[in-house]
C-alpha cells in the first residue's frame, strides 16, 4: 500500500528529499548531537578528568537543568507540547522584560536556555514520526472475519506479539493484494526471515489468511518447537507410529540392546519432513486436508549469511504444493521479517535484488547494535569524551561489505569532517531504546544499574583492575565497541535482582562474578583483597550527588538516539531507493509504539 510521502516525517519538510539532506547535515554538524549518541558512554562518567557531565554539556544547560528532577527533564523533552516549546523560545527572544517576569516560566521556575529548546526541537523534527493507525476492511483488503488472532494461533505468544503478529499479518495480507492487483507480480511464497519459533508464519500460514509461507531459521531446536505449535495450530497432524509391540517389548529386554532396536516393526504415517534438497528442509503441511487453497508452512534449516536465496527457490520448486504434485514453475517470493537483528534485515533487502523470484521486500528491524560497519574508522577528528581502546579500534576496523551504511548516498556523503556517515555501537545501542515508554518505576531501575556501574567501574580503576583513561580517547577512533576504559574489557553481565538492593551488594556480587573469569579472575580477586563494606559505603556516599548528572545524561543520549533509529531506517529506504530494478519503496508504522517500539516496516517492490 504505497503511501503519499515514502518516509514518515514532518510537514515542515515538504518531501522526503529535503528531510533526508537537512538529517544529514545534522547529524554531520552538530556537534551536540555527535557528543551525546557515540560521543560518550556511562563507564566514563566517574573516571574521566575534566568531569565527563561538565565536558560534554552546556554550563547555561547543567546549571537549568539542577533546578529539576530527572521525571520533569523527561517531560520536557518527550512529552511537553511543541507549542509551548515555541512559545518558550520566543518568549526569551522577543518578550518584553516585564512580560518576561509573569509567562516566561516553566514549572514555576525559569525557562529553559534557549540552545536546549532549540536542540529538543531540532531532535524531534528529525525523528519519524512512529504515529501508528491499525489497519482494517476500509484502508485494506481483508479476509472477511480476519480479527483477532484465534487462541490455537496465538498459542506461545505474550500480549506484545499478539499485537505485532496481528498487525503484521494484516499488513502482509493487504500488500500481497495490492501487489496482485496493481503489479505484475503474483506473489505464491512469503519468506521469512529468522523464523524463530514461526509465530508470524503460522497466523500467515492458518485460516483466514491461508498463505504458502518458506520458514528460514538457523536453530534446529525453534524449527522443532515451532512445529509441535504447527500441530496446535491445525497446520500439521501429529506424527502416528504403528509398532510391532513383540519386537519392540524384545529389544527393550536386550542386555545389550541395539540403539535402533525401539525402532523395530515401527511404521511412521502422515510424516511432516521433506526429504532435504540442497540442503536441510523440514515441512509443515496440511496432511489432514490437501485443499490447495490452505495455506502451509515449509521449514528450512539455514544459517543467513548474505542475500543470494537460490537454494531456497531450488527447494521451494521441488516442495509439493499438493501431496504427489511437484512444481518445476518459478515461485514469486516476498521477503519479511519480524524484528529482524542486525545484518539480518541487511540481507533480506538485499535478496530482492539478487533473485530474480523475490519480488517484494516488508522487513521490520530491531537490535541495531548487532549490525557490523562498512567504512571502518574515519581518518578525521570527531568531538568524542570516549577513552580511546584497542578493542574497540580493532573491531571497528572490520570493512564488512554486508555492514551499515548499505547506501551509496550515505556512505559517499560529503561533510566538513570528511566523507560518510558512521554510527559507533554506542549510538546504535541507544537507538533501540525506548524513552517515550520509561515509566517511573523503570527508570528508578535502570538509572540505579547504570550508577552501579559506573561507580564500580571508578573503584576498579583505583585499585588498578582497569587503567585510567588517556587523553587519547579525544580522537575518533571510528566506531568504537562496548566499554571504554583502557586495557582488556571487563563484561560483568546481568545479576540476580536482589544485587541492586544496595551498593554494597551489588559490589560483591559483581566482583565474586569477576573473580570466574578464567583469564583475570585471580588477578582481580587479588587486587580486590581488602576492600570492606565501609569502603564501598564511602564510595556510595561521596559520588551520591553524580546519579542525577548521571541519570540526565543517559536521557538526553536516549532521546537524541530516537535520531540515530531514523538515520538506520533512512539508510535502508535509500538502498532500495537507489536500485535500478526496485519500482517503489516506502517506510510506514505498522504497529503501536507503546506496544512495540521498533514499529517501522521497509518495503521494496520490484519493477
Amino acid at each position: 500500500m504505497p503511501v503519499e510521502c515514502p518516509l514518515p516525517v514532518s510537514p515542515d519538510f515538504g518531501n522526503a528529499e529535503a528531510y533526508v539532506e537537512s538529517l544529514l547535515s545534522f547529524v554531520t554538524s552538530s556537534e551536540l548531537f555527535q557528543t551525546l549518541c557515540g560521543g560518550v558512554h556511562i563507564l566514563d562518567f566517574l573516571t574521566k578528568e575534566p568531569d565527563l557531565y561538565s565536558t560534554a554539556l552546556p554550563q547555561d544547560w547543567r546549571v537549568w537543568l539542577q533546578l529539576h528532577d530527572v521525571p520533569a527533564i523527561l517531560d520536557l523533552l518527550m512529552k511537553e507540547d511543541g507549542d509551548l516549546l515555541d512559545f518558550l523560545k520566543s518568549s526569551i527572544d522577543t518578550l518584553s522584560a516585564e512580560k518576561k517576569g509573569t509567562n516566561s516560566t516553566w514549572r514555576s521556575g525559569p525557562c529553559p536556555p534557549t540552545s536546549l529548546l532549540e536542540y529538543i526541537q531540532a531532535i524531534r523534527s528529525y525523528a519519524l514520526n512512529r504515529d501508528f493507525r491499525p489497519l482494517d476492511a476500509s484502508t485494506a483488503p481483508s479476509p472477511a472475519g480476519s480479527g483477532l488472532l484465534p487462541r490455537h494461533v496465538a498459542v506461545g505468544m505474550n500480549p506484545k506479539k499478539i499485537h505485532e503478529v496481528e498487525n503484521f499479518v494484516k499488513y502482509i495480507n493487504g500488500l500481497t493484494a495490492e501487489i496482485d492487483t496493481t503489479d505484475h507480480h503474483k506473489i505464491t511464497h512469503i519468506v521469512d526471515f529468522g523464523s524463530g519459533q514461526n509465530y508470524l508464519g503460522r497466523a500467515l500460514a492458518s485460516s483466514p489468511y491461508n498463505k504458502q509461507v518458506i520458514a528460514l531459521e538457523s536453530k534446529k531446536l525453534n524449527i522443532k518447537g515451532a512445529k509441535v505449535m504447527d500441530i496446535t495450530a491445525g497446520l500439521a497432524e501429529k506424527e502416528k507410529i504403528l509398532r510391532n509391540k513383540k519386537q519392540y517389548r524384545m529389544g527393550l529386554r536386550s542386555p545389550n540392546p541395539d540403539p535402533d532396536a525401539s525402532q523395530l516393526g515401527n511404521v511412521q504415517l502422515n510424516s511432516s519432513s521433506l526429504a532435504p534438497v540442497n540442503g536441510k528442509s523440514h515441512g509443515s503441511f496440511n496432511q489432514a486436508n490437501p485443499d490447495e487453497s490452505k495455506g502451509r508452512v515449509q521449514y528450512i534449516e539455514s544459517f543467513i549469511q548474505d542475500g543470494d536465496l537460490s537454494k531456497v527457490v531450488h527447494q521451494t520448486k521441488c516442495a509439493p504444493t499438493a501431496p504427489h504434485v511437484i512444481t518445476n514453475s518459478d515461485p514469486q517470493l516476498m521477503v519479511i521479517s519480524l524484528h529482524s537483528c542486525g545484518n539480518l534485515l541487511h540481507h533480506g533487502l538485499r535478496s530482492l535484488i539478487l533473485n530474480p523470484s523475490v519480488k517484494a521486500v516488508a522487513m521490520v528491524g530491531c537490535c541495531y547494535n548487532l549490525m557490523t560497519e562498512r567504512l571502518g574508522p574515519p581518518t578525521y577528528k570527531l568531538p568524542s569524551l570516549r577513552s580511546f581502546n584497542l578493542r574497540l579500534d580493532a573491531t571497528s576496523s572490520t570493512y564488512d561489505p554486508h555492514g551499515f551504511p548499505m547506501s551509496e548516498r550515505l556512505a559517499t556523503y560529503q561533510h566538513h569532517h570528511g566523507q560518510g556517515i558512521r554510527l559507533n555501537i554506542t549510538a546504535r545501542m541507544m537507538a533501540v531504546q525506548a524513552p517515550e515508554n520509561w515509566t517511573a518505576t523503570d527508570c528508578e531501575s535502570f538509572f540505579t544499574r547504570h550508577f552501579y556501574r559506573a561507580l564500580l567501574q571508578r573503584i576498579l580503576l583505583d585499585r588498578g583492575v582497569v587503567d585510567k583513561p588517556t587523553e587519547d580517547g579525544d580522537i575518533a577512533s571510528g566506531s568504537p565497541r562496548g566499554w571504554t576504559g583502557a586495557g582488556p574489557a571487563l563484561t560483568i553481565g546481568s545479576l540476580r535482582k536482589a544485587s541492586y538492593i544496595s551498593f554494597i551488594v551489588y559490589v560483591r556480587g559483581a566482583i565474586a562474578k569477576l573473580a570466574d573469569d578464567q583469564e583475570r579472575g585471580a588477578e582481580i580477586q587479588r587486587r580486590m583483597e581488602g576492600l570492606t563494606d565501609e569502603d564501598i559505603s564511602h564510595y556510595d556516599q561521596k559520588f551520591r550527588e553524580k546519579k542525577k548528572e548521571l541519570s540526565i545524561i543517559w536521557s538526553l543520549m536516549a532521546f537524541s538516539a530516537s535520531v540515530v533509529e531514523s538515520i538506520i531506517v533512512v539508510d535502508r529506504w535509500l538502498y532500495l531507493k537507489e536500485q535500478a530494478e526496485v519500482r517503489n519503496c516506502w517506510v510506514e508504522t505498522v504497529f503501536d509504539y507503546k506496544q512495540s517500539p521498533r514499529n517501522l516496516v521497509v518495503v521494496g517492490i520490484k519493477e
